[in-house]
């Protein structure tokens, strides 16, 4: 004898999945105001209930904590993932830059050699005659 599975059809289905959501960002201020009310709590279990209330996790209070203590507020809101791309105007500028200083090094290795020429050049104008030359 087979089960028959009947479905009530008044009632919807509930098998939906939620929408994913993306990685959570926070504010540097939302940072800052969270290592500061951990910072006032001084009754046990009281930091695990603020965190709890915020759905966050103890290694974000740390690293939080870290960069405040090196006062790093810009690495507060820093985003996390790749670099931007850099801009053609940004480009052209660090390859001038390189250009710039190889030629610059390029100058002083030259005036090296310039003035090593010319104390060569002073040497051989002031050396005296060899003995055996005919005047």
């Amino acid at each position: 004898m087979a089960r028959q599975q009947t479905q009530d059809i008044t009632e919807p289905l509930t098998t939906q999945v939620a929408a994913r959501t993306g990685r959570r960002r926070f504010t540097a201020e939302y940072k800052v105001s969270v290592v500061q009310q951990a910072a006032a709590c001084r009754a046990p279990r009281e930091i695990g209930a603020l965190l709890q209330r915020g759905g966050l996790y103890s290694s974000h209070l740390t690293m939080w904590r870290q960069h405040a203590a090196i006062g790093a507020r810009r690495a507060l809101a820093q985003r996390r993932g790749p670099a931007a791309k850099r801009t053609t105007e940004a480009s052209a500028v660090a390859r001038l830059e390189r250009v710039n200083t190889l030629l610059r090094e390029a100058l002083a290795r030259d005036e090296l050699v310039i003035a090593l020429q010319k104390k060569l050049a002073a040497l051989l104008d002031h050396s005296p005659a060899p003995s055996g030359a005919l005047s």
